[in-house]
């Protein structure tokens, strides 16, 4: 699938579009046993339900597609239901699963910028650029994320997981936190592990990035190496941190995450270093 980002949607035409259409936080799907498909409809109003606010996304395979919002607590139309994303992680292809989570990012900050937070007044979209702006005082405003690091910390063979009081049993990741103001990320990856799990770090570098709406965030993931002190858990936020070879490793993120994805690429280059040697 091709996804093209627009702000403004060109000239309408006729003929079907993508429509992730929500229900409170819950996205209208289609089921085809266990996978889930997106609607892709001539005239969204042929559904019955009453559209709240729409946000023009993109052109997506030549086809326009909106993130759109209705009435909450509402029956879903014969053969589809309304589904939690989280749920929805493998159920759906995954290029259609970040854009679903761009589009509830989307409504979510349009939901909640209809009026200036410095004047009061009822805001309007900007043209050309995703953007709310006062007409009163000229206050502009664009989509908020808020930056997260998130970090595989390495010791020799083993990686530094911990349990959030937050997870469900038996569950472990690596490590995450927000980035405060005036932080740059790397002084935030040694403050959080210093925080959470009282260790120091060294070596920090870039692993990648993936937009994250629980909440809506932009999770950016390190590596780092361990460089001293002792494992001692903050007790607020995380329950239980330990060290992990790659052949005993607890119960870890589904594979739609970036923190799956740093830990299956711990896993891989420990089975090539056993291979190499």
């Amino acid at each position: 699938m091709r996804f093209v980002p627009e702000a403004m949607p060109g000239e309408e035409k006729s003929g079907s579009a993508w429509w992730f259409l929500f229900s409170g936080q819950r996205l209208l799907v289609r089921f085809t046993g266990e996978k889930a498909g997106i609607l892709c409809v001539d005239d969204i109003e042929t559904l019955g339900l009453r559209i709240l606010r729409k946000n023009y996304l993109g052109n997506l395979d030549g086809r326009p597609c909106y993130g759109a919002e209705c009435e909450a607590e509402i029956a879903a139309p014969e053969g589809m239901g309304f589904q939690g994303l989280r749920r929805l992680a493998g159920r759906l292809e995954d290029d259609l699963f970040w854009l679903a989570a761009r589009a509830r990012q989307t409504l979510d900050w349009d939901r909640t910028h209809q009026y200036c937070g410095q004047c009061g007044r009822p805001t309007e979209d900007k043209r050309g650029e995703r953007a709310k702006v006062c007409p009163e005082c000229g206050l502009t405003s664009f989509p908020h994320m808020s930056p997260a690091i998130i970090v595989a910390v390495l010791n020799g063979d083993k990686i530094l997981l911990a349990r959030a009081a937050r997870f469900p049993n038996g569950l472990y990741s690596v490590l995450a936190g927000f980035v405060e103001p005036g932080e740059s990320l790397e002084e935030c990856v040694k403050r959080e592990v210093k925080e959470e799990v009282g260790v120091e770090v060294k070596n920090i570098r870039y692993f990648g990035s993936q937009p994250w709406l629980f909440p809506n965030s932009l999770m950016v993931g390190f590596t780092a190496d361990y460089a001293g002190g002792e494992i001692s858990i903050d007790q607020a936020e995380i329950v239980d941190a330990a060290w992990f070879t790659a052949e005993n490793l607890p119960l870890i993120p589904d594979k739609i995450s970036i923190a799956r994805r740093l830990i299956d690429w711990f896993a891989e280059i420990r089975a090539a270093s056993h291979c190499g040697s």
